[in-house]
């Protein structure tokens, strides 16, 4: 290694090598200040003197140095939660918590103490009012999270809190902190709150446990009989509406049956009307026929016992009273136009 010597020390820091280094030290403070790079998940709110100047998207930026400008890189793509009533000091496969009952414990609207746990996610939308209009965000955003959340349980029995009214807490909530939040120019959107745990107090839990343990018996029967409910009305419908049918065909029968006996008798009564005695003897053959036609080696016997007439010989009288009827009928058919 060689010595340096007082004379080449002295040519070191000679006028001209201090400028260089000077002029050096200055650029790389110049570049070191005056370039920045935002990444793709932020934006950057960018300062001059301390006023706002643009809000500056991903990428490389130039800006005034030396302080001049400042940039306030912001994330606003990814969700933030926070945590009311508990809180995570180790998550993975198997989390670790720790209770926070100054947040969790609240009093209902029927005057009793229950423990809620609860998360909102939210994201950031506007980087300028997030960086300048409130001094602390994330108080802010606690305080008025833990107020919403604390109204509307006081404004509900318990029973609904842990049962049918969770979702209506949870949707009202985020409307509420929104609406709050925007008043403020906070520059958040809240997306979602989500109740974890509602929890009676340790003391009476065992109780709560049997009430909720009721109200899914109750729920499961309401349940079951809505289901037997849904079986036995279509069937039964449908029984109906076959029983009205089959009463539907019976009648449509019976009325054509009544009409063809009505076509029948008057087309009897038409015959009757030209040759009566003729058809009063035929009627008569076809009510015995009716009567005794699977009779075999039966004799009819009038009244007086003197005609004896075989019921196999009533198909041939029937057929000559039917002729002579029909004689009858075309000779007073004939008789009448003579007469005109």
């Amino acid at each position: 290694m060689q010595n340096v010597t007082p004379s080449k020390l002295a040519g070191l820091l000679s006028p001209g090598a201090l400028t260089l280094i000077a002029a050096g030290i200055v650029l790389i403070a110049l570049l070191g200040t005056s370039v920045y790079i935002v990444d793709q998940a932020e934006e950057a709110v960018v300062t001059r003197f301390g006023r706002y100047i643009n809000t500056a998207g991903p990428g490389l930026h130039f800006k005034l140095p030396f302080g001049i400008d400042r940039q306030y890189t912001v994330n606003v793509k990814t969700v933030r939660t926070e945590q009311f009533g508990f809180s995570t000091l180790q998550s993975g496969i198997s989390s670790t918590y720790t209770n926070n009952f100054k947040e969790s414990t609240m009093l209902t609207g029927d005057l009793n103490i229950v423990e809620v746990e609860w998360i909102i996610q939210y994201r950031v939308v506007d980087p300028k009012a997030w960086t300048f209009n409130v001094l602390d965000p994330v108080r802010t955003i606690k305080d008025v999270s833990r107020s919403a959340i604390n109204m509307l349980v006081g404004d509900r029995a318990i029973m609904d809190i842990m049962g049918p009214e969770r979702s209506a807490i949870e949707a009202a909530g985020a409307v509420f902190m929104n609406e709050t939040f925007q008043g403020y120019g906070l520059g958040i959107d809240v997306i979602a709150v989500k109740l974890q745990n509602i929890d009676p107090p340790a003391g009476v839990q065992a109780a709560f446990d049997d009430v909720n343990k009721a109200i899914q018996d109750m729920n499961r029967l309401i349940n079951e009989g809505q289901q037997v409910y849904n079986e036995e009305i279509p069937k039964t419908r449908g029984e109906a509406e076959q029983r009205i049918q089959i009463a539907q065909g019976y009648a449509t029968e019976r009325v054509n049956r009544a009409n063809g006996e009505i076509a029948r008798f008057n087309s009897v009564y038409e015959e009757y009307r030209r040759a009566p005695e003729i058809t009063r003897q035929r009627l008569y053959y076809e009510m015995i026929e009716e009567a005794f036609g699977e009779s075999e080696g039966t004799v009819i016997i009038d009244r007086n016992f003197n005609n004896f007439l075989p019921l196999r010989d009533i198909g041939a009288r029937q057929g000559a009273a039917s002729r002579s009827a029909g004689s009858a009928a075309s000779q007073g058919s004939l008789s009448t136009q003579g007469s005109r």
